[in-house]
């Protein structure tokens, strides 16, 4: 008898506006992003990455910085059922802006309320 290895890898799952503003992100950004996100799916922690507890416990945030500037992914990752993206968005000062936090604050409690049986 053998034991087969299953992809346990759980699913990305996107919120509001969250894909389309990473498909606005750089081409070299873009492409980190996903490589990054793949290491969460993988049960592994990103290169470069933090908590955010501001937004809510459980939620991290993917830093990348290339040519082009420094770029965030916001997500969290203790559900079992999938990796939520909160929120993607490119970094213009040293401090998050108060608007994509709240931003990441408003769809991490509507997470919330969906997943509460």
């Amino acid at each position: 008898m053998y034991t087969s290895v299953v992809d346990a890898s759980k699913p990305v799952e996107f919120l509001g506006s969250s894909l389309e503003d990473l498909r606005e992100f750089p081409p070299t950004a873009r492409r980190e992003a996903g490589h990054q996100l793949d290491q969460v799916q993988r049960g592994r922690e990103p290169d470069d990455w933090k908590p955010i507890t501001t937004v809510g416990p459980g939620v991290s945030e993917i830093r990348i910085r290339d040519e082009s500037g420094a770029f965030r992914v916001l997500y969290v990752a203790k559900f079992a059922d999938a990796i939520y993206v909160l929120h993607c968005f490119q970094k213009k000062t040293q401090k998050t802006s108060k608007a994509d936090v709240e931003l990441a604050c408003t769809r991490y409690r509507e997470l919330l309320k969906e997943l509460r049986p």
